[in-house]
């Protein structure tokens, strides 16, 4: 094993032992097929020049003096590749994400391993004894660690285990952000929340576009703004159709008028509809809190005939865990839980099984009414209604208590409505 710093500076000498400059920088290859970058060449700073130095062309790399197998004259220079990084330019001090331990940490080591005559980059230091070893202390607090009877433990991530942070080096990853794309909304939005804004935009710009939308609906709808800022009206766009209307709302009322119009004009019809019906009511009411993606059936349907309806619907439901049964002009007229579903027979009416005496919200309700009356019934969603009885939405649990309870306990309920 070798560290990055170790060879930082080491003198690199011709087949004839000449000094030819210093070692600058080692470069590597990243492939999507292997888990760790290969090292591929060696930057070697000359007076008024640096030079990229193949692999090839060197017979020994972990030595007090890296050696070459030829004459300055008869180096062949390294030509890099859109997908090789420069290890002291590209990655050391740089911010990285550890997934397993979902955080950002700062990388202040880069440890290589020689596997069948190959360098590999096996592992990130991120602990203090990467910095002590930069800084030429490591042996020496070492030894009075351990004279003190304490030892120092290297803070190591194995490569695998990270992803670069898009920004602005001059290099491209084959895969951006193939392993954080595969993290939970909440841990991304844990992992951006420890980010700058430009840091936070330049990762969401690197994701797709629900990944993106699932993420922003776990971040106050303020820091969505920020985040958004500098993307493009168009992805915007699509980002806002993929999150729930409610939380697509929340975020346009943050932004400039001007730009929410036009992002609603860029979007579908029909998504920008339900949060056109959403905007016009104030934030602190039920009509703007409201989730207008519920599912409602007719109260003829049978109990065999619902779970055919919930297999379709529940992709683009906020939750299925209450069914609403509304009339022919959606006057509710009951309601039932997944429980009560699957205890009826199938060829049961829902009429028969569904409760009558639901509790509602109006739609000027406040936020702190709604609040008190999913509390007092104990409810995970209730339906939002106007005067005349007609259902327009539902207020989920986490929403209607979005202000009483704090945002980081919130966080900690768990979403048993999905």
């Amino acid at each position: 094993m070798a560290y990055l710093s170790d060879l930082m500076g080491k003198p690199v000498v011709d087949i004839e032992g000449e000094r030819i400059g210093y070692l600058k920088d080692i470069i590597v290859a990243v492939r999507g097929e292997m888990p760790h970058p290969e090292v591929v060449a060696i930057l070697v700073e000359r007076p008024g020049n640096t030079l990229e130095i193949p692999l090839s062309h060197i017979a020994v790399l972990v030595a007090p003096a890296i050696s070459l197998t030829r004459h300055l004259a008869e180096i062949v220079p390294y030509e890099p590749g859109m997908y090789d990084l420069y290890l002291a330019r590209d990655v050391l001090d740089k911010q990285i994400i550890d997934i397993n331990g979902v955080r950002v940490v700062r990388v202040n080591d880069l440890e290589l391993a020689r596997v069948n005559g190959h360098f590999y980059m096996a592992n990130v230091d991120i602990g203090n004894l990467g910095l002590l070893r930069r800084l030429g202390l490591a042996k020496l607090i070492q030894t009075v660690a351990s004279y003190f009877g304490r030892k120092l433990s290297p803070g190591i991530i194995s490569w695998h285990d990270v992803e670069l942070l898009p920004g602005n080096q001059p290099i491209r990853l084959r895969v951006p952000g193939d392993k954080i794309a595969e993290l939970h909304p909440a841990d991304l939005a844990e992992i951006i929340s420890d980010l700058t804004r430009a840091e936070g935009g330049k990762l969401l710009e690197s994701l797709d576009v629900k990944t993106v939308a699932d993420t922003l609906e776990e971040v106050e709808p303020d820091f969505q703004a920020s985040l958004v800022e500098s993307m493009p009206d168009e992805k915007v766009a699509d980002v806002l159709e993929e999150m729930s209307p409610d939380a697509a709302a929340d975020l346009l009322a943050e932004l400039p008028k001007d730009r929410s119009q036009e992002l609603l004009n860029l979007m579908e019809y029909k998504e920008a509809e339900d949060v056109r019906k959403l905007l016009a009511y104030p934030v602190d009411l039920a009509g703007g809190i409201m989730n207008t993606e519920f599912v409602a059936i007719g109260p003829n349907l049978t109990a065999e005939q619902t779970i055919s309806v919930l297999r379709e619907a529940a992709p683009h439901a906020e939750t299925i865990f209450y069914i609403y049964v509304v009339d022919k002009d959606n006057q509710l007229l009951g309601v039932f839980s997944l429980r009560d579903l699957m205890l009826a027979k199938p060829s049961e009416s829902v009429n028969n099984f569904m409760h009558k005496r639901v509790v509602t919200v109006n739609l000027l309700d406040s936020q702190e009414d709604v609040a008190q009356v999913v509390a007092k019934y104990n409810l995970l969603a209730v339906p939002v209604v106007d005067d005349q009885n007609y259902l327009h939405g539902i207020v989920t649990a986490d929403d209607a208590l979005d202000k009483i309870i704090p945002t980081a306990w919130k966080k900690r309920l768990p979403r048993l409505y999905h």
